[in-house]
């Protein structure tokens, strides 16, 4: 298993980059709209080699950098680019309008790439678990119509030769050091860019006004009248990088690394100790009252089937929180017949207009490392997946917003 100090020679030799002469291997379709049916190849998706991330607590402070180029979930993101960050909208729950939170970024450099010898994926939600089954209904839209999404996902590339980082790889013994300083950020939730100062103090940033407010009944009402104070000499107001800036909110979910390790080293393991569970297929029997209530909302015999298949899969790792192959003819893991996508609901890349293709996926364990409840209106979801552009294209916009689709355990689950 990999560490916060492994060098990035090892962390590119864990991603799963595409294959080249694989153009002709595509599964058929399996009827109209062109279903992705993943039980068609299932001899195939065995010989894939797929990367799973498990969470661990970083085991030093500067391990999460983004100088380091982590893999991380939870706590504020690492800006790959730190400078030029999504905005405006994009930055919102297109349903309630709020700031999204970071969920988590996952570190995909493509070494045969000139242009993504670093490349991160970051995943953002709305917390609100309306918001995300509105967005049930709103990524089946196909384009030209607009969809509103309560998940966002953005790309972020870079060359070797760049403004932000060295070109030698990082030390990783705590000196290492971005070339410059990254964009302030909003001092409530250390994400999105600090766009907006505080009249009073002019220190104090914020992304939106509903973090400003938020902070100001936090405490920062007492705050920037002593800042005002020791500062009536100085009107000009003060910059904070991303690197020094304290956050005040404390509702984003726990910090964790993600850690690496091949799926088939984890089956190797289990083949020599012997220490895991069987499939829930073969344990029916000992099914606790979660899991039956859970099998009680899916619609027939197909997602029955799925959940076993995909129980067993997930039982040989069952901390696993996360599912990365970018091979041409890799497939999700899907925990339900239900509720999958097509390939034409996959919208091709909004910048180059190429196809998009499956990457990675979240799994629902990472809801218990971050500690949320099991409550009727909890956030909650099956699995996350997400699609990238295939080509990784290059542009002049620095975060390039990708696809992501949600399955939700009860796909029929109305919108309260």
């Amino acid at each position: 298993m990999s560490n916060g100090g492994v060098s990035l020679e090892k962390l590119r030799a864990l991603q799963i980059t595409p294959l080249e002469d694989e153009e002709d291997d595509e599964p058929q379709g399996n009827g109209v709209g062109d279903i992705i049916d993943d039980d068609d190849d299932e001899e195939e998706e065995e010989l894939v080699p797929v990367t799973l991330g498990f969470v661990e607590k970083p085991k030093n402070r500067w391990s999460l950098l983004r100088q380091l180029f982590p893999s991380k979930a939870g706590g504020v993101p690492s800006w790959l680019n730190p400078i030029n960050l999504p905005y405006g909208r994009s930055c919102q729950c297109d349903i309630c309008g709020q700031p999204l939170q970071f969920l988590l970024q996952v570190y995909a450099p493509l070494p045969e790439k000139e242009s993504a010898f670093h490349r991160t994926l970051f995943v953002f939600m709305c917390p609100s678990m309306v918001c995300l089954l509105q967005d049930q209904h709103e990524q089946w839209k196909r384009q030209p119509e607009k969809a509103s999404r309560s998940v966002k996902i953005f790309r972020c590339q870079l060359a070797r030769s760049n403004s932000f980082y060295s070109s030698d790889a990082p030390r990783c013994d705590g000196t290492d050091k971005p070339s410059g300083i990254g964009a302030a950020l909003c001092n409530w939730c250390g994400t999105w860019k600090g766009d907006k100062i505080c009249t009073s103090c002019r220190r104090a940033r914020y992304c939106s006004e509903k973090h400003q407010a938020m902070h100001w009944m936090s405490g920062h009402k007492i705050e920037c009248q002593q800042m005002s104070i020791s500062q009536s000499c100085n009107t000009s107001p003060t910059s904070s990088s991303a690197e020094t800036r304290k956050v005040a909110s404390n509702t984003q979910w726990p910090e964790y690394e993600i850690i690496n390790e091949d799926e088939c080293e984890v089956d190797m393991e289990i083949c020599e100790d012997n220490v895991y569970a069987n499939s829930l297929a073969s344990a029916g029997s000992q099914m606790d009252e979660a899991t039956k209530s859970l099998l009680d909302n899916f619609e027939g015999d197909g997602d029955r089937k799925s959940w076993a298949s995909f129980q067993e899969r997930i039982s040989k790792a069952p901390d696993q929180v996360l599912r990365y192959c970018r091979f041409e003819q890799a497939k999700p893991l899907w925990p339900m017949s239900s509720g999958r996508p097509s390939k034409t609901d996959i919208p091709t890349c909004s910048y180059c207009g190429g196809p998009r293709c499956f990457e990675f996926q979240i799994l629902p364990q990472l809801l218990y490392y971050f500690g949320v409840k099991n409550d009727v209106d909890s956030l909650d979801w099956a699995t996350i997946v997400v699609y990238a552009c295939k080509a990784s294209c290059e542009g002049s916009e620095p975060y390039k917003e990708e696809f992501g689709w949600v399955q939700l355990a009860s796909q029929s689950a109305p919108v309260r």
